[in-house]
């Protein structure tokens, strides 16, 4: 990916390129998007092929839990299968869509978030092993966080973009994108989300990063950032035995560290070329949330290192494909909307990833395009409408 004309310019250089539109992008046109082109159908193709991996997976790390408790062992891929199609609209939709439109909706998308995180606080919101993450509307239960992560990567594209004459001043440059942040964490810990919490925390920094935010900001916030998560850590219960479960999982296999333990087994088991689509064990009542957040695991073992390699390149082409979009895009704005919705998709694989393969604690984040479940599909396919509908005005 090229952000100027210096392919090897020191990052900083890199991200004022992002920022200012130097180097092969060309002046700034808010406004004006330039000439449309096709849309890029590689990253098209490299999705379908990723939501085909998902949905395979799907099939054959849930249907063991599904005859138990559904007594329909196609119960949760049937209904992936509907969340992929109602995700697919949305993709079309998002790729075909206005910008101006989607410009115009980003402030109602946020009060809309908003509301929704304080419903699932009510008595309408769904508890779940202790947390109220969900808000049940009939049959489906709807995850807010999920399109949080959109609604706050627009906001902070409007402003970083809008802003650019005060971004690097402290009271209306720093506190207005830090407040709003501020608060859609603080009900995300009232679930208690913490992994969700700390997903637009990262978002934030990485917007910031890119926008101009002077560096000596971000750092004294990211020590306060740490700090506090420190103190969350250490003053719950809960989160202090997964912390501590992350640093050494076999020493309470049983227990705290009992998921971790299983998904390293899982992952272990797979060898080279796997155990065989359907042949997983682990995922026999031994691995929880198999088809959740640990599907990465199960695909591990029954696809082996040659599975899983092909699907860490196919997210890794992704990418590529989606930062250079986002550096390819003249009005700076666009160019901040793409690179922020790049960063949803990203920062959920490699969060993922991470927990599944013991680098990181667990922090309940679902694979993108893999991880069962409607909030997290329909946002994924959303990004990649996103993303194809600006790959039209990439140069």
């Amino acid at each position: 990916m090229r952000f100027g004309a210096n392919a090897d310019a020191h990052p900083s250089a890199a991200l004022a390129d992002l920022r200012h539109g130097g180097g092969s992008f060309g002046g700034i046109a808010h406004g004006d998007h330039g000439q449309q082109n096709g849309m890029d159908w590689w990253l098209f193709a490299i999705a379908l092929t990723l939501l085909g991996i998902g949905l395979l997976m799907v099939l054959s790390a849930s249907g063991i839990v599904a005859e138990r408790f559904n007594a329909d062992k196609y119960y949760f891929f049937k209904r992936q299968l509907i969340f992929a199609c109602v995700g697919g609209v949305a993709m079309f939709t998002a790729a075909v869509m206005p910008r101006n439109i989607l410009y115009k909706l980003q402030y109602p998308i946020l009060f809309g978030v908003l509301v929704m995180l304080i419903l699932v606080l009510t008595p309408l919101g769904n508890k779940v092993n202790g947390a109220r993450r969900w808000i049940q509307v009939g049959p489906v239960a709807v995850q807010p966080m999920e399109f949080t992560k959109i609604a706050l990567a627009l906001y902070l594209a409007y402003f970083m973009s809008t802003k650019q004459d005060i971004i690097k001043t402290f009271s209306r440059g720093v506190i207005p994108p830090f407040a709003v942040t501020g608060v859609f964490c603080a009900l995300l810990l009232r679930q208690p989300d913490f992994g969700g919490a700390a997903v637009l925390a990262m978002i934030l920094f990485f917007m910031c990063l890119v926008g101009g935010t002077r560096f000596f900001y971000l750092a004294v916030s990211g020590a306060a950032a740490v700090a506090g998560a420190i103190m969350l850590v250490v003053h719950s219960p809960y989160r202090f035995r997964r912390f501590t479960a992350f640093l050494d999982p076999f020493a309470d296999a049983q227990d705290s560290g009992y998921q971790l333990v299983q998904s390293l087994f899982a992952l272990g088991s797979g060898g080279i070329t796997g155990v065989g689509i359907g042949a997983s064990r682990q995922k026999l009542f031994y691995l929880p949330e198999a088809h959740n957040d640990f599907i990465i695991a199960v695909l591990g073992e029954e696809l082996g290192f040659i599975g899983m390699s092909l699907v860490f390149v196919l997210m890794g082409m992704l990418f590529w494909r989606s930062f250079r979009i986002a550096a390819r895009q003249e009005d700076l704005r666009d160019r901040f909307t793409a690179f922020g919705v790049t960063l949803v998709l990203l920062l959920g694989a490699v969060l993922n990833m991470a927990v599944v393969m013991g680098v990181a604690p667990p922090k309940g984040v679902p694979m993108p395009f893999l991880s069962y479940g409607g909030s997290s599909l329909l946002t994924t396919l959303t990004c990649v409408g996103l993303l194809l509908n600006y790959s039209r005005t990439a140069r």
